[in-house]
């Protein structure tokens, strides 16, 4: 089936609301599926109606229709896993192997101050936005300030944000970390988990850097605080193959199993990467509920493996897309995701469909809430969720004939095509650009302190730059 979309201009929603609007764009993505002729109202922060836009224009006459020709509405997209704190270093990692956080990471982030933390972790927030992303999850900064200062970056961008809070007890393979008693990091741990309950756009969490990082005791009772606290607990499960063979050296178990052995392998877990998982660790996780970020972008830039997301969906493995910091472009992740599993294992096994597109956008949106622990809330265009949405330029050429939109989004869809977000209602975007504050002014000052921070933070290379490279080669 073709989808039409219509032509002519487009109104300008930069105005705000004084109340309801009625959406009505050409097409909306739907928990069931793509609609034409539907429409939506949007008020006090959520999706108040959905349905064909001929029922609510009757039901809701003192609205005027907002016409939004050539353009599809659909869910925000949510990173399942990021380090809002790293976007000062983003292009140190080009080109490095794994296991970089000991280099990079860990000196980078030890490097900020508060303003600093605050920059670097609004001017992540401010690319997720602006590629698509209505909720990110931060799992946890190393930086040595209050977390509450990267809360009021994202807070301040308008995103959501799943916030978590390192809780680790032992010192970590980068040796951060662990300079505390388990008494005190539980308590902190209570602390988050209340300081955030009841807030708008941050939800508590708590973190975990790798499992050896932290005693059974804590990791089993941050299990338990964050599923007391409907929230989940983010640790970086089998990534790499040294994190894999750590595990077995110091526990006799693979990192999975381990958690299973301390209580905390459980619905709270979200397991970021799970590249590196056997048939038995993927019964594990199925069996115990446990959640997965899949980070497709991170595999090809920096992993050992490719998550076996598709036998993960087959098993009825909840996950989500994240990009690990890499890039803030959900449209690209989709892509990534797909193609990933089809070099990974789809060109081995002749399956040339590998989740047949509509998986992608399915796990880059309402499953990745659902990893969060946020599936009630977001990730949908239906009454009663929070309005976090995109409208979404499907009238250009790479879609205006479309005979399928959903595998046309996940193969030739860009974030030039993202004309709006929209995060809990209030306009955060607008064709690229931030509504309500000076992003380029801001994007100045981000400049300089990157400059100051990477200076001083003593980040170690394996690789030379591009450009150090390029100079060194032979071929030129």
């Amino acid at each position: 089936m073709r989808h039409h979309t219509t032509a002519g201009p487009l109104p300008d929603l930069r105005r705000p609301a004084d109340g309801p609007r009625l959406l009505v764009p050409d097409l909306v993505l739907t928990p069931e599926g793509l609609r034409e002729g539907y429409a939506a109202v949007v008020d006090g922060g959520a999706f108040q109606a959905v349905g064909p836009a001929a029922v609510l224009e009757r039901e809701h006459p003192r609205l005027t229709p907002v016409r939004l020709p050539g353009h599809l509405l659909m869910p925000g997209f949510v990173d399942a896993h990021h380090h809002l704190t790293q976007s000062f270093g983003a292009a140190l990692a080009f080109g490095e192997p794994s296991e970089i956080f000991r280099r990079v990471w860990v000196p980078l982030e030890g490097a900020l101050d508060e303003e600093s933390a605050y920059t670097a972790a609004k001017l992540s927030a401010l690319e997720s936005l602006r590629g698509g992303f209505t909720t990110v999850a931060e799992a946890g900064t190393r930086a040595p300030v209050d977390v509450g200062v990267v809360a009021a970056a994202a807070g301040d961008a308008g995103i959501r944000c799943v916030l978590g809070l390192v809780c680790n007890d032992v010192p970590d393979p980068a040796g951060a970390g662990g300079t505390e008693d388990t008494a005190s990091v539980l308590a902190a741990a209570e602390k988050h988990l209340a300081r955030y309950e009841g807030a708008e756009l941050v939800h508590p969490s708590l973190a975990v850097p790798v499992p050896e990082a932290a005693t059974e005791r804590t990791l089993r009772h941050t299990a338990r605080l964050a599923a007391e606290a409907g929230a989940v607990v983010q640790i970086h499960v089998n990534e790499h193959l040294a994190a894999v063979e750590r595990s077995l050296v110091r526990h006799g178990l693979r990192p999975l199993e381990y958690l299973r052995e301390a209580g905390a392998l459980g619905p709270q877990l979200l397991a970021a990467h799970a590249t590196l998982v056997t048939p038995s660790e993927l019964t594990l996780l199925a069996d115990a509920g446990a959640a997965v970020s899949y980070n497709p972008v991170a595999s090809a830039w920096k992993g050992n493996a490719v998550a076996p997301a598709t036998a993960m969906a087959e098993r009825g493995i909840r996950f989500g897309l994240g990009t690990d910091g890499t890039r803030g472009d959900a449209l690209r992740l989709v892509e990534a995701a797909e193609f990933a599993q089809r070099l990974a294992y789809g060109l081995a096994t002749g399956d040339s469909s590998c989740g047949a597109g509509w998986t992608w956008l399915d796990r880059g949106g309402p499953g990745g809430a659902d990893a969060l622990g946020l599936g009630a809330l977001t990730g949908r265009i239906a009454a009663g969720a929070a309005a976090d949405f995109l409208l979404v330029d499907v009238g250009g050429p790479e879609m205006r004939i479309s005979r399928d939109l959903p595998w046309e989004l996940v193969r030739r869809g860009n974030r030039d095509q993202i004309t709006a977000v929209f995060v809990a209602g209030r306009l955060r975007m607008w064709r690229g650009r931030a509504v309500g504050w000076d992003d380029l002014a801001f994007l100045d000052r981000a400049a300089e302190l990157a400059d100051e921070v990477v200076a001083r933070a003593g980040v170690t290379r394996a690789h030379p730059t591009s450009a150090a490279a390029r100079a060194g080669s032979a071929v030129r």
